[in-house]
């Protein structure tokens, strides 16, 4: 019971800082803000993509790489626990290659489909 408790204890102490800094992910509505519309949708698709990449994912992958570091160093040569690290490591290394290379898999995918409406990545639609 202790392990999940403190799994979930350093998934809050490294989350809430980056989750408190979401604010303006929605470009329009607040006070001094214009009207949403539907160009406005897009633009907070993409700051949601770029909050995802630039905080939430460097912050989950430091902690895998931590904790499967941890457990390198505390297994004292058990076949097992060494097993689990790397494993832990590895995936933790191959997710972040997977998420910065998912602006690549997004454009090739709506390129192959045909979607040719401007830089999907980059809207520069005012809202």
């Amino acid at each position: 019971m202790k392990k999940p408790l403190l799994i979930l204890l350093f998934l809050v102490l490294f989350l809430i800082p980056a989750l408190a800094s979401a604010a303006g992910l929605v470009p329009c509505g607040g006070a001094g803000e214009p009207v949403c519309s539907i160009g406005c949708f897009f633009v907070m698709l993409a700051n949601i993509y770029n909050f995802l990449v630039g905080k939430i994912a460097p912050a989950l992958a430091i902690l895998a790489l931590t904790i499967g570091g941890i457990i390198l160093v505390v297994s004292a040569g058990n076949p097992s626990a060494v097993g689990l690290g790397k494993k832990i490591i590895y995936s933790a290394i191959i997710g972040l290659v997977l998420v910065y290379c998912s602006w690549l898999i997004i454009n090739v995918i709506l390129t192959t489909i045909g979607f040719n409406l401007g830089s999907w990545f980059n809207p520069n639609m005012s809202c």
